[in-house]
Order: C-alpha cells, then structure tokens, then sequence
C-alpha cells in the first residue's frame, strides 16, 4: 500500500481519501483518469454523479435527516495539480504516483509538488459524501478541470450544472484567514524570432545552470522577494553578449506560468581566450547573488561545466535584442492595494523561456484585483514586447471576485472559527486567483468563501501541508455546515 504513513493521521477518512488522489495521475488538462476515479466513486456510494462537458464532475447527496430544509450548500475544490519537479528527480507525472512522508509535522512529497493543492479539498469532499454521521443539509460537491493552468473548467461551467446558492470553495491556504475575494488575471505569451549562424573557429562550449530557487506560486508569494531564475540567468547572459565575444546556443529556464521561476539554464559559445576569464565572472556574480538574496534564497547555486557545440548559435543580434527583452520585462509587485494594508494589488510573473523553432517563447502572467489595472499591466508587458520586435498575444483571462464582508457565509463561517478555536479569523482577499470569480458570473448571486489548511510553498517541490491544520479545516467545515440556515 503506497503512501501508508500518511493514511493513519487525523481526521482518518480524510487523509485516507488524500493518499488514494495521490495515488492517481491528474495533471492539468490529462485529468481523465482522477474524473474517472471520481465518478466511480461516487456511484459506489449510491449518489447522483454527473460530469459536464468540459469534464467538471458534480456529486450531490441528500441532507441527513432533519435538516432537509437547510440552504443546498456547494462544496468546491479542483482535481488538478501542478506538476512541478526538481531536475535530479526522475518522475512522470502522467504515470507515477506521488509518494507522500511526514517531516516535523508537515506531509511533503520528495523532490515533488505534493498536489495538497488541491487534492485535500478534494478528500475533505469525499470524506463527507462517504461519511453518515455527519449532519448537515443537501450538499453539492463540484471538482473542477484544469484549475491550474488556464480555469477552463470553471469557464465551462454550465450556468444550470449547480443548484446551490452557498459555495465553500476549499482551495486557500492559510489556515484561519477566510478570504472572501481574489485578484483576476490573464497571461501575455510573446514570440521573439531569431536566427542562426555559423559558429567562428576555436569556440569552446560551456553550459550555465542556477537553480535551488525556492520558487513558489506567483500569486501567493510575489511579493516575498524571491529570485527568479529567469531574470538571473539571463543576468549572466547579457553579460556574456555584451563583454565577452560569447554566442547564444540556448536558453531556457522557468516552467509554469503560476509559478515563480526556479531554475534556469544557458549554453554558450566563447573564444578559447576568455574561457577562463568568464569561469572567474560566474564566481564573482555566484557571490553577488548570494549576497543580493542572503534571506530569500540560501540555497542559490550556479554550476558551468564544458559541453560539445553544434554547428551553429543563435545570431548575436537576435541574441542581445532576447537578451534586453528579458532585461526589461518587469516582474513583481506593482502596485499595493490602497484599500488594505500589505495587500498585493498587481502584479506580474515573468515565468518561462524556451526555445521553439525559430522563434523563443516568453511566458508571463499579471494579476490584480482592479480590473482596469490588470489591463494596464497586460499592455505594459506586450510594449516592452513590442519594443524588442517580440509578437505578443494575450489570454482571455479570469475576472476577480469582488469582496462582500456582510455576506451570511462569511458570518457563519466566521462565527464559526470563533466559536471552535476562542479567536476572530482574518478575512481577507487573496492575491491569487480563485475559481469564485468565474463561478460568480455564472451565478449571479451566489454567496461564496474560500478557506483550507496551512499549505507552504505551492507550485514548487517545496509544496508541504502542515498537518494539524487539516484536523481544523475539517472541524471548520463541519462546524459550518450544521450551521446553514434554512432556506
């Protein structure tokens, strides 16, 4: 049996539903073995289970006796994970299940992303479907597609799938901060062409790699002062375009466009000459990047080592134009919310390059929970774009969630933390985009929460869920659900 430390934490149902999601493939847009898996799961249990045509599964069960005519609440999680690894780790994330062990109180995978985002959402649902000593009103339990990667699921939606107007999303991560809104977003995806040329004679090759980020998710944690490895590797390149006589053979680093980069890699060509002049250049800036992140990144590494050089590199003024291209484009916070202190307003997430043919890919993603400065964000990245000769095109994006503070889930769901735990929960907005803002168009009206357990590091191999958090989260849940009013 995989995954048996795990399966005997508390709430046991709970975690034994957890390891099972991690026993089952569900990367973004590959989620047809998890829906699958679910669907079964729910006609095991005799109960109405239906999938959309997107591939968002619904399963509803009846209210227990006496509290039938409680409000139809929606439980709501997404059946995705990011799939994120480090480079030493040999796993196929379409194949290969994740291995779960506890470390000082937290359940991580190893050299993974564990998936707790949002794999515990999703137990916490089929603990309940499978549960009959838990009172509570009819539910609705809806697990969306491909949450991760571009919300189609939610934006599939069939505006009559669901009959509840109360939803419980279970997708956030701090325990005892309820949020009650979130950023919107939309991706800026540019083409930057280039092309090739002979190499000169008695050129030595030599590959760059950095990497032990610590990465994260690019909402949640922009703000945090992160390194990211696009921005650092291409530090060192603009250096070798622009003093020494290096040419660009490739270039790739970052990965995911909700994740901060945290790795990154560089192959170049140089004269014999300056081989080992600009070795001694990489453990100058090695220093220097140390110094720069001592609190965020104690674990920056650089590593060179010589490689064989094909026939031809990249030629050096497409080079240097990717090069300040990548120099330009902004990545961070841009603007602090000026209606609640320390919150994030917008942002942008310089996330990937890499090499397709004839042309370099660059991926961002902006946030913020305005949307007129969302757009203003979009159009300042595709400038600088433009400005670099790049082809910029933009996503469709994601709408925010407007904050409603009087709302009668966030009383009950507040009063609730209050009266388990003898303190007031923060309520919040969240940087991060949510699936409540797309669920909310659809559903005009609908009355909305996010919560979950204390996860860390999200969208990176660091990805670690704190385990007495989880007993909460599900006292919380239930705690709330005997308290839905009558509708």
């Amino acid at each position: 049996m995989l995954n048996k430390e795990i399966r005997g934490l508390k709430p046991e149902r709970l975690w034994h539903y957890f390891a099972e999601i991690l026993e089952i493939p569900r990367p973004s847009k590959k989620e047809e073995k998890i829906a699958a898996w679910l669907l079964e799961f729910g006609r095991r249990q005799g109960l109405e289970s239906l999938q959309d045509t997107v591939g968002n599964v619904l399963i509803r069960k009846p209210a227990t006796k006496g509290m039938e005519k409680r409000k139809t609440v929606v439980l709501q999680s997404h059946m995705d994970m990011v799939c994120e690894k480090n480079t030493d780790v040999d796993h196929d994330f379409d194949k290969d299940p994740i291995l779960a062990h506890i470390v000082d109180g937290w359940v991580k995978a190893s050299g993974t992303t564990l998936g707790a985002d949002d794999g515990i959402g999703m137990a916490a649902q089929l603990a309940l479907l499978e549960a009959n000593d838990i009172a509570h009103g009819p539910l609705e339990c809806l697990i969306t597609v491909d949450e991760e990667t571009g919300l189609s699921g939610a934006f599939g939606l069939d505006p009559g799938f669901l009959q509840g107007k109360i939803l419980l999303n279970l997708d956030s991560e701090d325990e005892g901060e309820l949020f009650i809104g979130c950023a919107g977003g939309k991706d800026t995806v540019a083409k930057l062409f280039y092309r090739k040329t002979s190499l000169k004679p008695g050129m030595k090759g030599l590959s760059v790699s950095l990497g032990g980020l610590v990465g994260g998710h690019s909402g949640d944690d922009i703000h945090k002062g992160r390194g990211n490895a696009v921005k650092l590797v291409n530090r060192i390149l603009l250096e070798a375009l622009s003093t020494y006589d290096a040419c660009l053979v490739d270039i790739k680093a970052g990965n995911l466009r909700n994740a901060i980069a945290r790795e990154g890699w560089i192959s170049l060509a140089l004269p014999l000459a300056q081989y080992k002049p600009f070795q001694e250049y990489l453990e100058k800036i090695s220093t220097i990047f140390t110094r720069e992140y001592h609190g965020s990144e104690p674990a920056l590494w650089i590593k060179s080592e010589e490689i064989s050089l094909p026939e031809k590199c990249i030629l050096p003024e497409d080079a240097l134009r990717l090069s300040r291209v990548l120099y330009a484009c902004p990545h961070g916070v841009i603007a602090w919310s000026q209606d609640i202190a320390d919150f994030v307003e917008t942002s942008t997430n310089l996330a990937a390059v890499r090499a397709q043919e004839g042309y370099y890919e660059i991926t961002t993603s902006q946030r913020s929970s305005v949307e007129t400065a969302k757009e203003d964000i979009c159009t300042m990245v595709a400038s600088v774009f433009a400005l670099g000769g790049a082809e910029a095109a933009h996503s469709d994006g994601y709408p925010g969630w407007t904050p409603n503070p009087d709302s009668e889930i966030t009383r009950i769901t507040a009063a609730s933390w209050e009266r388990l735990y003898g303190e007031k929960p923060k309520v919040l907005a969240i940087h991060a985009g949510l699936e409540c803002g797309l669920i909310g168009e659809k559903y005009p009206g609908m009355d909305m929460i996010s919560y979950g357990p204390t996860i860390k590091g999200a969208h990176s191999p660091d990805e670690r869920i704190k385990i007495d958090t989880v007993a909460r989260f599900w006292e919380l849940t239930l705690e709330v659900l005997r308290n839905i009013p009558e509708g």
